[in-house]
């Protein structure tokens, strides 16, 4: 093995050259809109993007990944490696030194206990942590110095870039937090809603589920930036609305997450007022099919391991039909366009990753998935159009956030499956509550309080890992962790968890790309995630903003500090 396979392009932080004169805040005002509004600055208790997203603004961690998926460091002095003993020889540790100067943004030095303090909190046996995950393995963090700290792991980590890298892993400050651990996570309303951070911007205001008023961070270790003196985050309303705010009014500057006609909003970008952009990572729409059973009547035990299997759809072959009903390709022609490509695969890159084996279903086959029902005895016995299995009616709840194209992806999926008799009732949530996370609500896509439900997800950077650790049956929500963790669809397999363990103790990169592909084949071959579109993201900013490099494998807003209005 080479031990450069340790690192997919790791590189020195290269920053944007400053326009002639530039200082912090002299480009005054920013205004971004994302219609999914967050519902809390502290990511460890959501896993949505638009809670992660807002709070890059604030938290950082040691190390990011730019808009080629490079890996630089961040608050980091440098990338830790093998060869320049960063990463120990076995592989079992990574050595990472602070970056000289780095404060938190109320003055304090940034030290490794801070670190220790935040892979304390996510991993507190009380607690539920939307980011445990990047946690796995990892045994212990130690301070070494003043400025250096270990990351110690129970077996040979041959990807050690998970705990501290990305915008789904940063920093907290342990004297903010310190009495937030455990079940008491929830409860500290004002560290959640106005973390102390080291990024390039501080909180003035939150009003959750609203607006986020921020300010430049006057602490911050680079002295000529942020470029911009204040930014307002607004959330709510709509996608189509979002972007006639930057490309039609110039109301906003920035508008994230344009899931919209891309007829349309070519249309919008053609009148010159804004530039759209997008990046492909990682991120792939797709149904959950609940492997539990949703039945409100289980009560507390709903949609949990506890309540039981779901009555049909852990049934392989029901969901195979399903999957072969859907034309992937309309659904990318009408709703995304160049901004999306038809997948069959839950884990569509890197190129190294990318499985081949599921592709038959870029193919519609509505025929065939008739003909597999039959074959399989699951017929419509009674004459209404549905079929039975068992005696239940494949008779499903498909949830999904409130979004035109969303809703116009329901509509045809409904179509389809009543074409091979499974009826589909269509249910949309507003966004912001359904990845809301709250563990009192029942309407997010934690709960789960539906047969299906569909939405897109992705991982930061560009190495599988900690993302198909997803899957554990140890990661399945649950009123025990407050309904937090990321097997959403309560696959539990232990041949799976077995590749998981297998890919944490695998080098050679080929091989990690070999047990990564047989990972998303098991869960694919599940059929409790139907893969639909492998999705760029779209954002548009106002044509007079310099200096954005919109990432996919990371937060879109990662570079921020470099935003700046052309003079």
């Amino acid at each position: 093995m080479k031990r450069t396979s340790l690192l997919l392009g790791a590189t020195a932080l290269v920053l944007a050259p400053a326009a002639a004169l530039a200082e912090r805040g002299s480009s005054g005002h920013l205004n971004i809109i994302y219609w999914q509004a967050p519902s809390t600055l502290n990511p460890y208790l959501s896993g949505g993007t638009k809670e992660v997203e807002s709070a890059s603004l604030i938290l950082e961690s040691l190390a990011r990944f730019d808009d080629t998926g490079t890996m630089v460091p961040w608050l980091a002095e440098s990338i830790p490696t093998v060869e320049n003993g960063g990463v120990s020889e076995d592989l079992t540790s990574i050595t990472w030194t602070i970056a000289e100067g780095v404060t938190w943004s109320d003055g304090s030095a940034l030290t490794p206990a801070d670190f220790i303090f935040t892979w304390e909190y996510c991993t507190h046996p009380e607690g539920g942590c939307a980011q445990a995950s990047y946690f796995d393995g990892v045994t212990s963090v130690e301070a070494v110095d003043d400025r250096t700290l270990r990351v110690n792991f129970a077996n040979s980590t041959p990807f050690p870039y998970t705990a501290f890298v990305g915008s789904e892993s940063p920093v907290l400050q342990a004297a903010q937090f310190a009495d937030c651990l455990g079940a008491r996570a929830p409860e500290c309303t004002e560290a959640n809603f106005g973390p102390i951070g080291t990024g390039p911007f501080v909180v003035d205001d939150f009003r959750p589920n609203d607006v986020i008023e921020l300010s430049a961070n006057p602490n911050f270790r680079f002295p000529d930036r942020p470029y911009f003196a204040t930014v307002t985050f607004k959330g709510g309303g709509d996608a189509t609305a979002a972007a006639r705010s930057v490309c039609e009014t110039g109301e906003f500057d920035y508008a994230w997450n344009l899931q919209i006609d891309p007829t349309i909003l070519s249309g919008m970008a053609a009148q010159g007022n804004c530039t759209v952009v997008t990046a492909f990572g990682t991120s792939v729409e797709r149904l959950h099919l609940n492997q539990t059973n949703p039945d409100p009547a289980l009560g507390d035990a709903r949609s949990t391991v506890e309540g039981g299997p779901h009555p049909f759809l852990t049934n392989p072959i029901i969901g195979q039909a399903m999957s072969m009903a859907i034309d992937r390709a309309l659904i990318v022609e009408i709703g995304y366009g160049a901004g999306g490509q038809p997948t069959c695969n839950v884990l569509p890159a890197p190129e190294l990753y990318a499985s081949t084996a599921n592709d038959a279903c870029l193919v519609q086959d509505i025929p065939g998935a008739i003909a597999l029902l039959d074959g399989a005895g699951i017929v419509d016995s009674d004459g209404d159009g549905i079929r039975e299995y068992e005696g239940t009616p494949l008779r499903v709840l498909y949830q999904t956030s409130t979004n035109a194209v969303r809703q116009d992806t329901q509509a045809l999926i409904k179509q389809w499956w009543a074409e091979i008799g499974i009826d589909a009732e269509l249910r949309n949530i507003d966004a912001s509550v359904f990845f809301g996370g709250d563990p009192a609500s029942p309407d997010t896509f934690q709960k789960f309080y539906a047969d299906v439900e569909m939405y897109t997800n992705n991982f930061a950077g560009v190495d599988p890992q900690a993302y198909m650790a997803s899957w554990l049956c140890s990661d399945i929500p649950g009123p025990d962790s407050q309904w937090q963790g990321s097997n959403i669809q309560r696959f539990c397999d232990p041949a799976y968890d077995a590749l998981v363990a297998e890919m944490a103790q695998t080098a050679d990169l080929q091989e990690r790309g070999r047990i990564a592909r047989a990972q998303n084949d098991m869960i694919i071959q599940s059929y409790s995630i139907i893969p639909l579109v492998h999705r760029g993201g779209v954002s548009a900013h106002a044509a007079s903003i310099e200096g954005i490099r919109m990432s996919d494998w990371d937060s879109e807003l990662w570079n921020i500090m470099d935003w700046r209005r052309a003079q």
